[in-house]
């Protein structure tokens, strides 16, 4: 294939991928306007859901980056290289939450259609202690009156802002040391990138802590755990670990990395997902342990109503998605894991990877979309949003309108040659490409 021919089947992929990110955003934008107008939650939630997912990977991908730079591992070079493309989605991500933000700044009386603690006119579940107390709004709860110097609309655009903020700046500063490099060779760069990320890590940490807090665990704002951070971690990880090998076995195939990238790379980037699907469960079974054991209602209802309908006592839809989660999220990706030819063998472990990424989608919709919807009619007072719904349709949308802006984003820094394929001039480079088990 010539050179002109290759360009031009780039500029297509591109033109393609822009197109698939207006069709997807632009449906999804239909749906909050429309949700806006007629006070329906629904496309909201879809699309906070269909932008975590990605959200996730790259934050993963960027600690994944730091991590590698503090470590100074002799292996990580070449694939660092291809995450810190990865990197130049993160301006966009930023752009795709923009709309939620702007409609809880300025939604009028529909501005906590999401984040119900936004207006303190909404209504809201009285804790159980509550009961006899007249509760109906959020402003009337006494758990928002004790949160609300946390839980209000300008603190919280303030933190949202900064931990984007925070996000893109470590993202430009991570490629800029990097692909600078490439240029003058000069060895300064390893020291800073070095620096900045032992910097980084923990200021980075603390973003998507609080960030994972303000976006997700608020949409109940009754309901707290410490350890929810921590499992937005492992999960961006897992996903962002999973995306790397599928990137790096194609470009080995059939692009850049062809001899470059080896099976010892693999077969490293295997056992760190591995690693990674222990630490995820071992956080997601030790928050339900806490919570079960502590057995205070203001922290058993979040599971409750993902295990049963609180109103009949039955088994709800979300029962089998717990299920799905236990066994298809940790068992059967731990299991499979331990065996060394599904590490090291290209299609064996593009399959596991691809499964991990459907169960963090899942993982993400399952932490995400159950809720308590407020029903006086009801036995307690509430129901729980079913599995199924027309939050399904617009998350859907949404979730490929944006993975498309970000796949658009990261070809365009592919192209526009700011770095060579690899780090060329990374004083580690030459351990990383001779690099054998």
């Amino acid at each position: 294939m010539s050179s002109a021919e290759s360009t031009e089947n780039k500029f297509d992929l591109s033109t393609k991928l822009l197109g698939g990110s207006f069709l997807g955003l632009g449906i999804g934008l239909i749906g909050l306007v429309t949700g806006l107008s007629s006070g329906e939650k629904e496309p909201f939630i879809g699309w906070l859901w269909g932008c975590a997912f990605w959200l996730s990977i790259a934050i993963g991908m960027l600690m994944l980056v730091m991590i590698f730079r503090v470590f100074n591992s002799q292996w990580t070079p070449v694939v660092r290289r291809q995450l810190e493309h990865g990197l130049a989605a993160f301006p966009w991500l930023a752009l795709c939450f923009a709309p939620l933000l702007l409609i809880a700044l300025f939604g009028g009386e529909n501005s906590g259609i999401l984040w119900s603690w936004v207006n303190p006119e909404s209504p809201t579940y009285a804790p159980p202690h509550l009961h006899n107390e007249e509760v109906s709004t959020v402003g009337d709860d006494v758990l928002h009156q004790k949160k609300s110097g946390y839980l209000n609309i300008y603190f919280f655009s303030f933190r949202l802002i900064l931990y984007f903020g925070i996000f893109c700046g470590l993202s430009h500063w991570m490629r800029k040391v990097s692909f600078t490099q490439d240029k003058d060779g000069d060895p300064n760069w390893t020291h800073l990138g070095l620096k900045i990320s032992a910097a980084g890590i923990p200021a980075a940490a603390l973003a998507l802590t609080f960030g994972a807090f303000d976006l997700f665990m608020s949409l109940e704002y009754q309901w707290f755990s410490t350890m929810y951070g921590v499992w937005f971690f492992a999960s961006g990880i897992r996903a962002a670990l999973a995306v790397t090998i599928i990137g790096c076995l194609y470009l080995s195939t059939k692009g850049s990395l062809k001899g470059l990238y080896k099976q010892a790379h693999q077969y490293d980037l295997a056992c760190l997902s591995l690693a990674f699907t222990v630490f995820w469960a071992y956080v997601s079974f030790s928050q339900y342990f806490l919570i079960y054991s502590a057995n205070i209602p203001e922290e058993t209802f979040w599971y409750t109503i993902r295990e049963i309908n609180p109103n009949t006592g039955e088994r709800s839809g979300w029962f089998w998605v717990s299920m799905g989660l236990i066994f298809g999220h940790f068992f059967f990706p731990f299991l499979y894991l331990l065996f060394y030819r599904n590490k090291i063998v290209g299609p064996r472990l593009i399959f596991i990877v691809c499964w991990i990424l459907v169960f963090h989608l899942l993982d993400l919709y399952w932490n995400i979309i159950p809720g308590r919807e407020i029903n006086p009619g009801a036995f307690i007072g509430y129901e729980a949003r079913g599995v199924w719904g027309t939050h399904l349709f617009w998350g859907l949308a949404t979730l490929v309108g944006a993975g498309c802006l970000c796949a658009w984003a990261v070809l365009r820094s592919f192209q526009s040659k700011v770095a060579e394929d690899i780090p060329i001039r990374d004083p580690r480079i030459l351990d990383s490409i001779n690099y054998h088990e």
